[in-house]
């Protein structure tokens, strides 16, 4: 049996940043699709839905397509991508101080069955005042971010504490994702030696 390759079905750098640095081999295809957040659905339900319709759209024969959401949660309410200057003022003095959760769906996709899992973590701020945020906001960092901050950038000068998986909160949690392929007869460690 051949070995199906690997489609990620996101144009987030960062997840494609993920996928490599687990040593896959992998194509992109971003999926477009709407990300309107349906009436009283909360954070799981959401990624999950968005994760799964992602890896199951735009399918090619011969590939596992990898969909994945994340989203930032703060006391029930979901702060996705800021739409400007001013909501990622609002959404990072709400986290400033505080401690919220961060959940990443992922889904993937044989052209025969979905699989997908949920993955929370706990992420703390410090203290940040008004001119920090603007001077961050500046920068150009959080204007694609959920929560308008990326961990793994300036953003993590915010960061106090993690509870739960690092990765995750960039946008892919690896361990998870590893786990997903392999239930759904992905061979990551063949794949592996090939890169």
């Amino acid at each position: 049996m051949l070995e199906r390759r690997l489609l990620l079905a996101s144009q987030s750098p960062r997840r494609a940043s993920l996928l490599q640095q687990m040593g896959l081999d992998f194509e992109v295809q971003p999926a477009d699709i709407d990300e309107t957040p349906r009436a009283d659905e909360d954070a799981i339900h959401y990624v999950d839905r968005l994760a799964k319709t992602k890896a199951q759209s735009q399918w090619r024969s011969g590939f596992v397509h990898l969909g994945a959401d994340t989203i930032v949660v703060l006391d029930g309410a979901l702060l996705g991508k800021p739409r400007d200057e001013q909501h990622a003022m609002q959404m990072l003095m709400r986290l400033s101080g505080r401690s919220h959760q961060v959940a990443t769906g992922v889904a993937v996709f044989d052209g025969e069955q979905v699989l997908s899992d949920v993955v929370m973590t706990t992420v703390t701020f410090r203290s940040i005042d008004s001119q920090e945020a603007k001077s961050y906001w500046a920068t150009g960092e959080p204007a694609d971010k959920a929560g308008a901050y990326a961990l793994q950038g300036i953003g993590g000068v915010f960061v106090t504490t993690i509870a739960g998986s690092y990765s995750n909160v960039i946008g892919l949690p690896m361990a998870e994702t590893e786990q997903l392929l392999a239930s759904i007869g992905v061979n990551t460690w063949l794949q592996r030696q090939h890169v």
